[in-house]
């Protein structure tokens, strides 16, 4: 009895954080920093900064195959070999297809990181803040419910989030994409430049922007108390970034919690369920399968956050299951799992265009340049056949097609091609926001189980007619201005992709101020449930344009204040 005391005592903390990604690193620093006692429990392996980057730094020639995968690789994981970032130099920081099985009742590539820091590690790093047009959009034009919150209320949270991550970009002045704290951005090529004047002064409703990333273009105190460095522009970002100069939880937020003395990190824990007390109303703890001996646990806390990127979470709170909640926890209206939603980017240009050969640019940025949305953005457009918007993002630069790539030559014919890039040229792509309806839902499957003997999350999500109008619009749109601005050789493309490619999944576990068709409220609590807040994809209630993870990041802050505070007056 003392010995089982003992570890009952060991598992019982404050605060619980099921994932330790861009989300859960969030909620464990501002919960660590109010003094709560914190567990991260994170179903992957440990991985510390800068030590456990095993590829950051080699050539691409200390590669067997120059970064490319087998053959036979590649067709054993045929779904996660979709990612762009995916090859051999990242395929540590994935979840290959077998490790994880799920069942696709219709095409869904879920690509996934299991490890500590999650999919912080591999993700693209763009963001920028929603506007009021987008927290109002949905209900307003009838393709969602309402908003719980405003712009107003997340605004001071996305500076805070901004001023600790260390975001760059370019003060715009935009109501439609509003201006955060940034850093310096990163330059436009000439190209896009070029580009940028073109569109303006063409169409006055349409603004070519820098793009928006968590990338230290300058350092600040917060940042050097971080121990991070500045960015060099070397594009190697997906292999984990030795000198913490992109965001990530390993390289920011985990180590700023640690550093409170508060933070407990449990690895290899795969949350298989929460605990619902139906004396107390509340939930008791989680249950934890051992990622390797499968060996079964339970942790226990008094509010517990949930952030294991969106379909794990919806996952975890459909198997979340009491006689209470006999369909899985919060989902007294039958919703939960429903409205999931995605990003469109089915729709993408290329394009040359002549002269400014004289001109070229330095380091490999990674950002691109972006224009918000122009269609729908202030209410639905009499002329438009679809509902939402879509924000697109573009890059120009050199080709290196002439840079020895297929050379015949040799010698000094060989020189000269190396040493001479290619002409200008333009790729442009679609971030489209898909609508949220009934019918695209996660559920789980009951008869297959995963390794850890988890119900398989079986995935039912689809295009609409809706998505297909704006890749259409988009495609037209995207040629009309490249045209405009004296690009040639313009090619249109549709690749079809299936959803889940774009990484961007959100939805199930809505926000909403109605109990009936919502499972959260304003402060991403269930409402059933009020010491279990969800704050990862799985919380949002639309999808808006913007690359999500900054909205991911403002929400978690604002919610983990809200629980201590409600933990401080007792009602929590």
């Amino acid at each position: 009895m003392n010995i089982n005391g003992k570890a009952i005592i060991n598992r019982t903390f404050d605060a619980i954080v099921i994932g330790s990604g861009i989300s859960g690193g969030w909620a464990a620093k501002e919960l660590c920093e109010r003094g709560l006692k914190t567990v991260v429990l994170e179903r992957g392996r440990p991985v510390k900064h800068r030590d456990d980057y095993p590829t950051a730094t080699k050539e691409p020639w200390e590669f067997d195959t120059r970064q490319q995968l087998p053959q036979e690789e590649l067709e054993r994981n045929p779904i996660v070999a979709r990612c762009y970032a995916y090859d051999d130099s990242t395929k540590h920081f994935f979840v290959k297809d077998e490790e994880h099985p799920y069942i696709q009742e219709k095409p869904f590539d879920w690509i996934r990181g299991y490890q500590e820091g999650g999919k912080s590690l591999i993700w693209a790093r763009q963001g920028q803040r929603w506007s009021r047009y987008d927290f109002e959009g949905p209900a307003r034009d009838g393709y969602g419910i309402e908003w719980p919150i405003t712009y107003d209320e997340l605004a001071p949270w996305y500076s805070h989030v901004e001023h600790f991550v260390g975001w760059s970009g370019n003060k715009d002045g935009l109501e439609h994409l509003p201006d955060g704290e940034f850093l310096p951005p990163f330059d436009f090529t000439c190209v896009e430049e070029h580009i940028k004047e073109k569109v303006e002064e063409t169409w006055a409703d349409r603004h070519v922007l820098h793009g928006r990333c968590a990338h230290l273009t300058e350092l600040r105190q917060i940042h050097l108390q971080q121990n991070r460095g500045q960015c060099l522009a070397r594009n190697l970002c997906y292999r984990g970034c030795p000198y913490g100069a992109y965001f990530s939880s390993n390289s920011a937020t985990l180590p700023w919690a640690e550093a409170t003395g508060n933070l407990t990190k449990r690895t290899h824990a795969v949350a298989e369920s929460i605990i619902y007390d139906d004396e107390t109303g509340k939930a008791s703890g989680v249950r934890v399968v051992d990622a390797n001996t499968k060996e079964v646990s339970e942790y226990y806390a008094r509010i517990i956050f949930v952030n294991a990127a969106c379909l794990n979470s919806n996952l975890i709170l459909l198997n979340s299951k009491s006689s209470r909640f006999p369909n899985g926890l919060g989902n007294d209206n039958g919703l939960l799992g429903r409205y999931i939603a995605f990003h469109n980017y089915r729709g993408s240009l290329n394009a040359t265009i002549d002269g400014f050969e004289d001109r070229y640019y330095y380091g490999r940025r990674p950002t691109q340049a972006i224009m918000p949305s122009y269609r729908n953005v202030y209410g639905q457009d009499s002329d438009i056949d679809f509902q939402g918007k879509y924000l697109i993002a573009f890059s120009a630069a050199r080709a290196n097609w002439r840079r020895g790539v297929r050379s015949e030559q040799i010698g000094e014919g060989l020189k000269d091609e190396m040493t001479t890039p290619g002409g200008w040229q333009i790729y442009m792509m679609m971030q489209g926001e898909t609508v949220p309806i009934y019918e695209n839902h996660v559920r789980l499957s009951e008869n297959e189980t995963d390794p850890w003997g988890i119900p398989q999350l079986i995935t039912s999500v689809d295009y609409t007619e809706n998505d297909e109008g704006m890749i259409r619009d988009f495609l037209d749109e995207g040629a009309e201005m490249l045209e405009t601005s004296g690009c040639k050789n313009i090619t249109q493309t549709d690749d079809q992709r299936a959803p889940g490619l774009d990484i961007h999944e959100i939805g199930g576990a809505r926000m909403g101020k109605d109990p009936d068709n919502s499972i959260l409220n304003k402060w991403n609590q269930v409402h059933s449930c009020k010491n279990v807040f969800v704050t990862d994809g799985a919380c949002m209630s639309s999808v808006a344009i913007q690359n999500p993870s900054l909205t991911y990041m403002a929400l978690t802050a604002r919610a983990a204040n809200h629980a201590a505070d409600e933990m401080d007056k007792g009602n929590l």
